[in-house]
């Protein structure tokens, strides 16, 4: 189901992050080639994007406002991923985990741009090769989907497994970085 920026904003819904940031938190919904995206953080850093598809939606809090300015150089950085003008991100980041989840989102950003790895290589990357279950509910709960790249994780045979924004868009960036072919 594809909503209308308005209708979006007031579809805001799901899980709230775990832990509370300090300063109040502001949003927006940016346009891409995938559905609309909600970003939203504390106005320093990108605490979640996730894509409309999304199974859960963080809950919009009455505090929440709505302001796109915070969140410039995070769309234009998007935009030019979109428009394979960028692999890599450079922007900070402020996902809320626990302590693995954080080492789990961590290791994700070393995973390049067009590479592929198995949950149980991640774990084994992360010290572990016996946690990739862990490492796979982990990997699920990333808040900050596309820039936390959650998405280059594949099963062990190579067949693509759980994404929370669908696995047509979890094929779909896998294919725009040439990690499939067509």
């Amino acid at each position: 189901m594809t909503l209308g920026r308005g209708e979006l904003k007031r579809a805001v819904a799901g899980v709230v992050p775990t832990a509370r940031a300090i300063e109040a938190t502001v949003y927006c919904i940016a346009p891409s080639p995938i559905g609309e995206l909600l970003l939203f953080g504390n106005g320093h850093a990108l605490q979640g994007l996730y894509l409309e598809s999304h199974d859960v939606w963080p809950q919009k809090q009455p505090d929440w406002r709505w302001d796109e300015a915070p969140f410039k150089a995070a769309i234009a950085q998007l935009h030019d991923y979109f428009d394979r003008r960028r692999t890599v991100f450079d922007l900070p980041l402020a996902p809320v985990g626990t302590p693995f989840q954080q080492r789990v989102w961590t290791a994700l950003l070393n995973i390049p741009h067009g590479v592929t790895i198995s949950y149980g290589e991640l774990a084994t990357r992360l010290g572990d090769p016996k946690a990739s279950r862990a490492v796979g509910l982990a990997n699920g709960r990333n808040p900050i989907s596309i820039i936390i790249p959650c998405h280059r994780v594949i099963g062990a045979n190579g067949n693509l497994t759980g994404y929370g924004g669908g696995l047509d868009r979890k094929e779909w960036l896998l294919r725009h970085e040439g990690a499939l072919l067509l």
